[in-house]
This record gives C-alpha cells, sequence and structure tokens, in this order.
C-alpha cells in the first residue's frame, strides 16, 4: 500500500468535509444569533461559535491547493518539481498562520495582518483564475478536470471576500449589543448583513461541490 499517496488523499478528501461542514456549522448557529427573543448573552455566544466554527473552512481553504497538486504530483497528473511543491508548502503554511492571526489578534496588529491577508486573496485569485484559463487554453498542460477545479477554488476565494465585506456593517451593531444590550437598530442591522450573506454563502456550498464531481467524475 502507498501510504503516502493515501495521506494525501485523505486530506484532500478532508477539505470538502470541513468546509460544508464548518459553514453548516456557522449556518446553522446564525439561526441563533438573529434570533430577537434571546437574551442578548446567548446570541454574543452564538456569535462565538460561528466565529470558532468558521475557521474550519478558512483552514481548509487555504490547504485545498497543496494538498490537491500535491495529490495530482503524486498520481502523475501534473509535472511539479519536489522543490516547487515544498514551497507551495511553505507559503501555505504561513498564509494559515496569518488567517489565524486575524481571527485571534485584536487591535493594530490584527488589522495589518487582516490586510495582507487580502491582499494574498487578491494575488490567489488572479493567479488561480490564470492558471485555470490557461489549462483551459493549452498554455499550461494539465487535465481538464483540474484547469476547472482551479477555476473554482478562484470562484470560492472571491466569494469568500465578497462575503468578507458583506459582513462589515454587523461589527458596529455588535459593537452596539455588547455595549448596550439588543436594539431594534442593532436587531435590524444583524438581520440584514446575515440576511445578505446567505445567498453568498450558498453560492460557496455548490462551488465545493462542482469541485467535488470535478475530481471524483473526471481524472482524466
Amino acid at each position: 500500500m502507498n501510504w503516502s499517496l493515501a495521506l494525501l488523499t485523505l486530506l484532500h478528501l478532508l477539505v470538502p468535509i470541513y468546509w460544508l461542514g464548518g459553514d453548516l456549522g456557522t449556518f446553522y448557529s446564525a439561526g441563533f444569533m438573529m434570533d430577537e427573543k434571546r437574551p442578548a448573552g446567548e446570541r454574543l455566544l452564538a456569535l462565538k461559535i460561528m466565529n470558532g466554527i468558521d475557521m474550519a473552512p478558512r483552514t481548509v481553504l487555504i490547504l485545498t491547493l497543496p494538498t490537491g497538486l500535491s495529490l495530482a504530483a503524486a498520481k502523475g497528473w501534473l509535472n511539479i518539481a519536489p522543490w516547487a511543491l515544498a514551497g507551495l508548502w511553505m507559503f501555505s503554511l504561513i498564509w494559515l498562520a496569518l488567517a489565524w492571526a486575524v481571527h485571534l489578534i485584536h487591535g493594530p496588529r490584527g488589522t495589518l495582518a487582516r490586510g495582507i491577508d487580502l491582499k494574498i486573496r487578491y494575488a490567489m485569485i488572479a493567479l488561480l483564475a490564470g492558471s485555470g484559463v490557461a489549462g483551459l487554453t493549452g498554455h499550461l498542460t494539465m487535465p481538464f478536470f483540474i484547469a476547472c477545479k482551479l477555476l473554482v477554488l478562484a470562484a470560492c476565494v472571491t466569494t469568500g471576500v465578497i462575503v468578507r465585506f458583506q459582513l462589515v456593517p454587523l461589527f458596529p451593531a455588535i459593537a452596539a449589543m455588547k455595549a448596550q444590550g439588543a436594539t431594534p437598530q442593532s436587531d435590524a442591522a444583524i438581520r440584514k448583513v446575515l440576511g445578505q450573506t446567505r445567498p453568498t454563502v450558498q453560492c460557496i456550498w455548490v462551488l465545493v461541490l462542482i469541485a467535488c464531481v470535478l475530481g471524483l467524475g473526471t481524472p482524466v
């Protein structure tokens, strides 16, 4: 048995499991956050749970590319030099540490980390989309399904950035709830923001499922 190939396959399979599972947990917890009949303390606890669970999809999004390309190289679908894969893993782990810093660190340092993380996401969108298009047009040699998956991943990162901007008005409403409890104004803001993000998040679910179908159905 090829244990390294089995491990790579397992790691890549865990990506959609934790991605969709984490998103579903966050989606469900949001219902408690929006429930105006609950005390502010319970709703803030639901928010804390949401933020914690949401780090699962945030983590596996970053690990999608290194696990996927490592698996593709191991299966002979892509010709990638070992040093290039090592560099990709190093970059991905640094990006992952940065994403966790955004989650854990507040204040000026957190703002700096958030800005760097956002710039990386913009660069990754361009790189993934460009590579996917190059693969489809024959400018890069890769199987059709991998080119499509690169485009899907670019769309996932893009949609995640959209969600991030959609959530911006939520923060003042949360701060107001923490300071003075729930008010009609804060409730309306929370309801509006979470209502706007729901269809965007559901688009990510569809994209992840498309990537799964591409990986399972067309590995040629």
